[in-house]
């Protein structure tokens, strides 16, 4: 829609084009919208042309014109001004039509430019969930519509079915085969997550305290991050949440958050990685139950003349006073050591079988002590109706990744066994 030296036959032919592709689809369909691609760059280098595309596209029989911010870089006062200027020529014209909005985030504006948009008349947004889309993304509809839902006061469809956004994002981010950004507003696993002592004990008290909503109105939960800034408060919260009976004058909440302090000291960090801390803390408390016994493991990693990489697990461990020894060939040490470890495990407890690592990262601590750094492992598993986190920290990945693979095992059992109860 920018000018060009010596371009009025093609501008020319551009509006025809418009206004007869329109007229040639309004008998077709019930709504018709008209995509004004690249406007708001075509109307700073030239609004009289935009204005002019505008006006085809209404002649053409068109319900509804939708702004697009192509290219993403227009900043929300300039999108403001824009708009005004648009209104001002449809209220000259006598025009009644609707207008809509389609924004990038190029500049990170995509959300505000569509609120704005939206504030100024606008009745239609365009967008994707999470965001999705070319280079930065387009419009974020899981942030622009509980913001407009409850924020702003707009009733629309949708937005009685907020308390599902967060499963919603979650659902498409499989489908994408993404993992869900967890500093996403409104939905992400940070949303609403608390980790200071003093944070969370407001919060206790008063959550608009650190909270601009309450996490249940769009599907999300409040969570309390176990850290180096953990207190009493804290580990409390997490009992509370792990169903676990605690007063804050037992010594083993000071003996559970000295512990902590050591182990992060070590290079453990629990954020992400509950599940392993519920199980330090019923350590701590003297009550979990024990699946099974490692006697010892071994894993051998060769590589053949011909190129190819192979790995085997063996591992020695005791059930119930009954000793397994197996073995199992996989892709890279751990995930053979997971396999020998599911292979001894499965025939007590067959359970596991419905169980899978999800993710697995793995974090040099320290760098500088180059190979001889800790390393830590997070992973993150998940069965039928749930998933968790754990970890493990140690100069060898092994058994780093050991640490992480029997605490998950561990808390997929006793997790199954409450169930029961």
């Amino acid at each position: 829609m920018s000018t060009m030296p010596c371009a009025s036959n093609w501008q020319t032919d551009n509006l025809l084009i418009i206004e007869e592709s329109l007229q040639y689809l309004r008998p077709h369909v019930q709504h018709l919208f008209y995509d004004a691609e690249h406007f708001f760059d075509g109307f700073k280098a030239n609004p009289e042309y935009a204005y002019a595309t505008l006006d085809r596209a209404i002649a053409g029989g068109a319900d509804c014109l939708c702004l697009c911010e192509t290219n993403g870089g227009t900043l929300p006062t300039e999108l403001a001004a824009i708009i005004e200027a648009v209104k001002a020529h449809l209220q000259a014209k006598k025009s009644t039509v609707k207008f809509g909005i389609h924004a990038h985030n190029d500049s990170e504006c995509a959300v505000a430019n569509s609120l704005i948009a939206v504030s100024m008349g606008a009745t239609q947004v365009q967008g994707t969930a999470n965001g999705f889309g070319e280079r930065c993304g387009n419009a974020n509809l899981t942030s622009i519509m509980p913001a407009l839902a409850l924020k702003m006061g707009y009733e629309f469809t949708a937005a009685a079915n907020l308390h599902r956004l967060t499963e919603v994002s979650r659902y498409v981010s499989e489908l994408a085969n993404l993992s869900p950004n967890k500093y996403q507003p409104y939905v992400g696993q940070s949303a609403f997550a608390h980790k200071g002592g003093i944070h969370v004990s407001a919060v206790q008290r008063n959550p608009l305290t650190y909270e601009h909503l309450e996490p249940e109105k769009v599907g999300n939960v409040r969570r309390v991050l176990i850290s180096d800034l953990s207190g009493k408060s804290n580990v409390l919260v997490k009992a509370k949440k792990f169903g676990l009976d605690l007063d804050s004058k037992d010594p083993v909440v000071s003996a559970i958050v000295k512990e902590l302090k050591d182990l992060e000291n070590q290079g453990f960090q629990y954020e992400g990685a509950e599940a392993s801390f519920e199980l330090l803390m019923r350590r701590a408390m003297g009550t979990p139950k024990k699946y099974f016994d490692l006697h010892g493991f071994r894993v051998i990693s060769q590589k053949t003349p011909d190129g190819v990489l192979q790995e085997e697990a063996t591992i020695r461990l005791a059930v119930g006073g009954e000793e397994v020894h197996t073995a199992a060939l996989g892709n890279g040490p751990v995930n053979a050591l997971d396999k020998a470890l599911r292979k001894a495990l499965t025939r007590f407890y067959p359970n596991l079988k419905e169980m899978e690592l999800q993710d697995y990262k793995v974090r040099v601590l320290a760098s500088e002590h180059g190979t001889e750094a800790r390393v830590r492992v997070l992973i993150e598993s998940r069965d039928q109706d749930s998933h968790w986190g754990t970890v493990g920290v140690s100069p060898d990945i092994i058994e780093a990744s050991w640490q992480a693979l029997v605490d998950s095992i561990t808390y997929k059992l006793m997790k199954d066994e409450r169930k029961k109860q």
